[in-house]
Order: structure tokens, then C-alpha cells, then sequence
């Protein structure tokens, strides 16, 4: 019986390893025109790393001429959650 319960241990394990793929990275870029307004934000596109997604955010923040007033952020893996009506990051960045 013991015996038994290990080899089903060890048997998920390995499936569960073997099945757990590392998910590729990816950045959602956001800019807050108004830094104290975090309410009112534009996306700003898909990055494929942090350094990428902090270059754009910047670059968008310098073409919209807000650099004293806008901000940023930056956030790993988003997925948008219904009911909450908003996108959920695994990590947020600046």
C-alpha cells in the first residue's frame, strides 16, 4: 500500500514537471498621462522583456511631451479578469 502511494506520488510529479512548461515572457506597457490620476491610463502595447517595456513607455511618455507629469508601468504576464474588468499581472514594474 505504501509502496504503491509513492510510486503514484512519484508518477505525478513527473507528469506534473514534464507538463509545466515555463510560460515566455511578456510585458503590457501602461502610461498614466496624469501620474495623480492612476484611473485614467492607455495602453501601450506587448513587450518581450522589461528593459523593452520601460523604453516604450518612456519613448510614449517623451512623444506625448508629459515628461514631468505622465508615469508608467510595466506588468509580466497580463491576462484580463472578467469579472474584476481588469487586466491581472503576475508582476508590475516601473
Amino acid at each position: 500500500m505504501i509502496k504503491n502511494l509513492i510510486v503514484l506520488a512519484s508518477l505525478v510529479f513527473l507528469l506534473n514537471a514534464c507538463s509545466n512548461e515555463t510560460k515566455k515572457e511578456e510585458w503590457t506597457s501602461w502610461v498614466y498621462p496624469d501620474k495623480s490620476n492612476t484611473k485614467r491610463s492607455m495602453k501601450n502595447g506587448v513587450y518581450k522583456n522589461l528593459e523593452e517595456c520601460k523604453q516604450a513607455s518612456i519613448n510614449k511618455i517623451e512623444e506625448l511631451n508629459l515628461t514631468k507629469k505622465a508615469s508608467y508601468k510595466c506588468g509580466l504576464n497580463c491576462t484580463y479578469h472578467e469579472n474584476m474588468k481588469t487586466d491581472v499581472c503576475k508582476k508590475i514594474a516601473k
